[in-house]
């Protein structure tokens, strides 16, 4: 009887060996490694802490533009309650931002849950804690700032006194991104009352006190705004000293 032999029958998929399987195998470790990296960075930037920059002077003379931080957040979800003194980054109020809050959409909570730049990320602001739940606020121009009645020594880290009076809610008005004037509380039958902090929120200021766009402009910050601490100065970049013209080199 005659034996007769058959080709062997092709497989629908490629062996690995092949172009085809190589480049499969590649694509998925490049997704695999995508998503695990992405939820490190999640991970680290939610829980642990992130990199921040200082864009403007409002804290002079402590943190310089450009000052490069970190900014912690493990004691905020550990419970470490907010302390006077305190430095904090957060997402202004949105009074601030031109009556509009925090977008919740998909690209917006990538750009805030990774920090990626091709994401968009919105504005955060870094301000010192002066009032606490239940303080009562007042600022005297060339005097200072009281809290409850005591004037606090802020030698150390203003760069200036307030050159404003704070004494009552209808004191507390600046401009907001559309420039029109606003007031941080607009009933009338409020605006003789005075600024006490409400529970669940702080009253946030600038060391540079005459140019910060802080408390006394936009009122009380929600804690819930609140991203974290600043923790660690990490780089500074030193400018060197400037001289007169005579003085400088001829070429």
């Amino acid at each position: 009887m005659p034996v007769t032999t058959s080709a062997p029958q092709q497989t629908e998929n490629a062996s690995p060996g092949e172009p085809q399987g190589f480049f499969k195998g590649v694509v998925k470790e490049g997704i695999e490694l995508v998503v695990v990296t992405l939820f490190l960075l999640v991970l680290i930037r939610w829980g642990i802490a992130e990199a921040r920059y200082i864009p403007s002077s409002s804290m002079e003379p402590t943190l310089q533009i450009n000052d490069r931080l970190i900014v912690e957040k493990i004691s905020g979800h550990l419970g470490k309650k907010i302390e006077r003194g305190d430095i904090l980054v957060f997402y202004p109020p949105p009074l601030e931002m031109g009556g509009k809050d925090l977008n919740n959409d998909l690209l917006h909570l990538a750009g805030r849950y990774t920090g990626l730049p091709f994401f968009p990320n919105e504005p955060a602001f870094i301000k010192r804690v002066i009032g606490l739940p239940g303080d009562m606020i007042r600022i005297q121009a060339g005097q200072g700032v009281y809290v409850n009645g005591q004037l606090l020594d802020e030698s150390a880290y203003i760069k200036e006194i307030p050159n404003y009076n704070l004494n009552v809610m209808g004191d507390i008005r600046g401009r907001n991104m559309e420039l029109q004037m606003i007031q941080a509380e607009p009933d009338p039958r409020k605006q003789n009352n005075p600024i006490i902090v409400p529970a669940g929120k702080l009253f946030m200021m600038g060391d540079n006190r005459n140019n910060s766009e802080d408390g006394h402009v936009w009122g009380f910050l929600d804690q819930k705004r609140v991203i974290g601490r600043a923790f660690l100065l990490i780089w500074r970049k030193l400018d060197p000293p400037r001289y007169p013209a005579s003085l400088q080199a001829q070429e």
